[in-house]
């Protein structure tokens, strides 16, 4: 590396958020400035450790040691070289993964790990502002034409590799613009959507079609309100076999959109919603496609029933809409503050995480579990009830044991539910291509990324279940590549992942 001892003479530093009573007034990601000096400064912290651990946490294989000594030495050009090579949306990534290659740091195993999340970032930054962001058109056209279902992280990585060897690439998306989860379901906060639209342009300009409002598959409904027999005013139902008959390969990357669900009494009363009844509308409002959301905190006692990102997601939306009072509940033990012996380095520990939304207020409560929502007398919310629980374990699955005189009854007029997704939505395009389904409950895929019907692949969340933006990422570059190879005969695309590998080891 260019600077053997920059770990000894740099502690790991990170930019510092927006003072909370100020972030809160509006809706713009949360991180201050970073100083060029300081961020070369963190890629001097890379070790030349012989052994990049960090590659083995990166399921997309990032290049991350020679990106950070590129930064280091002032090469930023060759830097979004080296990260474009092996990731199509470091700008993405930068802000929203977890970042498991810093869990896999080797520095991590007795100090902190480098900052290679916001490295990523920073390279990502300074490429699009420098103007080395630019479109990447195939020189040849192979005369073959993908259908793309889906357009999240997945399905854009897929798109865009396939654009670029040369397909006629066309990326199917039921909402009113692409993006997925990524328009939808992330907070303005942590990624403001000029991000992500200024990349939709260049794969516009490399000769991806989208197509949106057009739901593929009969039976399809929108993934953020109650289930429909058909899709809602305003979107197209699409059948499958026309899209089949109409393209060379289809690619299904609509991700696990089917949220788990809270099956206790009250669950039907006015003022209870699942996370993304509630994300989506907030990020119209910001988008200006909404003037005002039909599930909006102002004033409200707030209770959040999961403590991941979604719910995070939810407690930060909830403060900038001006909530009362927030509760995000969690069924586990509050985690350690530190590695503990059961997640040694370099596997992905389990501790306890603080975002953003977190600093901004809120309580949360831990080994607790939800056991009624009270009606009002009128039909809609007005408080819940619940208890704590000890987790203990049946053939390895935990089970969850109510602690008698431990109830509680906490006031709310609004419940989200964001505890996760259980996989892609069994209806539409997975029931009329009678798709065959793993033991999860996601679409079962072979090795070459292809399902039970002929000429149709699948990738994402859709094909491994809900799980990370670099996971997505690395499965629809792979696919992409096994698209390309199943029309042509081979391909030049990279493949970073094989379906099935485990995520977070």
């Amino acid at each position: 590396m260019g600077k053997p001892t920059g770990f000894l003479e740099h502690g790991r530093e990170l930019p510092r958020r927006r003072p909370v009573p100020v972030r809160l007034r509006d809706w713009r990601e949360v991180y201050e400035p970073f100083a060029e000096d300081a961020t070369r400064a963190q890629g001097a912290r890379c070790m030349d450790c012989g052994i990049p651990f960090c590659h083995d946490g990166c399921p997309l294989g990032n290049l991350i040691p020679e990106w950070n000594d590129l930064v280091y030495r002032d090469d930023w050009s060759s830097a979004i070289e080296r990260l474009h090579a092996t990731n199509n949306f470091p700008e993405m990534t930068g802000r929203l993964c977890p970042a498991p290659c810093e869990a896999a740091c080797v520095l991590g195993i007795n100090t902190d790990p480098v900052t290679i999340e916001r490295i990523e970032y920073e390279i990502a930054e300074r490429a699009f502002a420098e103007g080395w962001v630019t479109p990447q058109p195939a020189p040849e056209r192979t005369g073959k034409s993908v259908a793309v279902v889906g357009s999240g992280p997945a399905g854009l990585a897929c798109a865009q590799q396939l654009a670029r060897a040369g397909h006629r690439v066309t990326v199917y998306e039921r909402a009113e613009r692409p993006g997925g989860l990524l328009r939808y379901g992330i907070p303005e906060f942590k990624m403001e959507k000029r991000v992500l639209d200024r990349r939709l342009a260049q794969l516009r300009a490399e000769g991806v079609t989208f197509v949106c409002a057009v739901s593929v598959g009969e039976g399809s409904v929108l993934p953020h309100g109650p289930s429909a027999a058909a899709a809602p005013p305003g979107v197209a139902v699409l059948p499958a076999r026309v899209l089949l008959e109409s393209h060379d390969a289809v690619v299904l990357a609509g991700g696990a959109t089917e949220p788990r669900d809270l099956a206790v009494p009250g669950r039907t009363l006015r003022g209870v919603h699942t996370a993304l009844e509630y994300l989506r509308p907030a990020n119209l409002v910001q988008e200006g496609a909404l003037a005002a959301s039909p599930v909006d905190a102002r004033g409200k006692h707030v209770v959040i029933i999961g403590g991941g990102d979604t719910g995070a997601d939810c407690l930060g939306t909830a403060h900038r809409q001006g909530a009362a009072s927030v509760h995000q509940l969690e069924i586990l033990p509050e985690p350690p503050s530190s590695r503990s012996a059961e997640h040694p380095w370099p596997v992905w520990p389990v501790i306890l995480r603080t975002s953003s939304a977190h600093e901004e207020g809120g309580r949360r409560l831990y080994s607790v579990t939800a056991t009624e929502l009270v009606d009002d007398g009128t039909g809609a919310l007005c408080a819940l009830r619940g208890h704590q629980v000890v987790v203990g374990s049946d053939g390895g699955r935990p089970t969850f044991a109510p602690v008698a005189g431990t109830e509680f009854e906490l006031r709310c007029d609004l419940v989200l539910l964001a505890m996760g997704f259980a996989g892609p939505e069994r209806h539409g395009v997975v029931a009329e291509l009678d798709l065959a389904l793993d033991g999860r409950g996601a679409v079962a895929v072979d090795a070459g990324w292809a399902t039970s019907a002929p000429g149709v692949f699948a990738c994402g969340d859709m094909a491994r279940g809900q799980s990370l933006i670099v996971w997505a990422i690395a499965e629809g570059r792979s696919a992409a590549a096994a698209v390309d190879r199943w029309l042509m005969g081979d391909t030049a695309l990279p493949a970073p992942i094989v379906p099935g590998q485990p995520a977070l080891r």
